[in-house]
């Protein structure tokens, strides 16, 4: 395999993982495929029906009062069934980002000549992130920068 198509392949592997923001959507909570969504329904699985258990040991350990709210949790982050932001699976509220790249026919908003904007509809922190992401990645390249973050948590 030539030198040319192997990038090309890298690139779109990692296109699949990271959203035009700069997010990586393999580790978002929501991601199907995702680590979070595997460690979540694997500690689910060992736990079983330790709701009993937890009720009983609340009586002389508290912080079990609040077991049923981490079950809830617990369940909704191993039902990860979010594909990626690419394959229209955004769980960002209003998020301008993917219809915009996409419009614009771009991988990521560091492409466009406008970047940054004012389209992302994201809080004060979100925004600084993605502008870090977006600058970092013009910086190095975006295989440097998967590189770089792959084995980061997301939410840090």
């Amino acid at each position: 395999m030539n030198l040319k198509w192997r990038s090309r392949l890298r690139h779109e592997d990692i296109l699949t993982r990271l959203a035009p923001c700069g997010l990586d959507c393999s580790r978002c909570f929501a991601f199907s495929g995702g680590e979070i969504r595997r460690l979540a329904a694997g500690l689910k699985h060992a736990l079983g029906n330790f709701d009993k258990s937890a009720r009983r040991f609340a009586a002389f350990m508290p912080v079990f009062e609040e077991y049923p709210s981490f079950e809830a949790v617990l369940a909704f982050l191993a039902q990860g069934d979010c594909e990626g932001c690419r394959r229209g699976g955004c769980r960002y509220p209003d998020c301008g980002v993917m219809p915009c790249a996409t419009a614009k026919g771009i991988d990521f908003c560091f492409q466009c000549a406008e970047f940054p904007c004012a389209r992302t509809n994201f809080d004060a922190d979100l925004e600084r992130r993605w502008i870090r992401m977006n600058e970092r990645m013009k910086e190095i390249g975006v295989e440097a920068y998967f590189d770089e973050t792959k084995d980061s948590p997301r939410y840090g």
